[in-house]
């Protein structure tokens, strides 16, 4: 799914991120402890930059509550207020390697479908 898309395609992909951005925020937290503008960053870094940072906190938020990430402070780097940066848990860590079995079992199921339409409509 590298192909940048416009138009209609470019709402297919924001529905189609909205459905799996909470597996890719507990993916890029299990890497490593981050703070909220650090995410959106991090999947701006790999091609998911129409995130913003007012969407994630609502999913950031449901994960704390959810058990599936705490939280802690730490002073700034900059020197500016602590960041409050979320890390996975043991249930976190569960939820992700579901999701990405869930993920890959789809991704598997859609390419095998798109693969068969294309070769019998003498597409690409």
């Amino acid at each position: 799914m590298g192909v940048a898309l416009s138009g209609t395609g470019g709402q297919r992909r924001s529905q189609l991120l909205r459905g799996v951005l909470d597996l890719c925020l507990l993916a890029l937290i299990a890497e490593r402890p981050r703070y909220g503008y650090e995410i959106v960053e991090a999947l701006g870094d790999s091609g998911l930059e129409l995130v913003s940072e007012g969407s994630i906190y609502p999913l950031l938020a449901r994960m704390e509550k959810g058990g599936l990430a705490d939280t802690y402070r730490a002073p700034s780097a900059t020197g500016g207020p602590p960041r409050k940066y979320y890390r996975l848990t043991e249930a976190g860590h569960a939820e992700l390697a579901a999701g990405r079995a869930a993920w890959t079992s789809f991704t598997r199921a859609v390419d095998r479908t798109l693969s068969a339409g294309s070769e019998t409509t003498g597409g690409e």
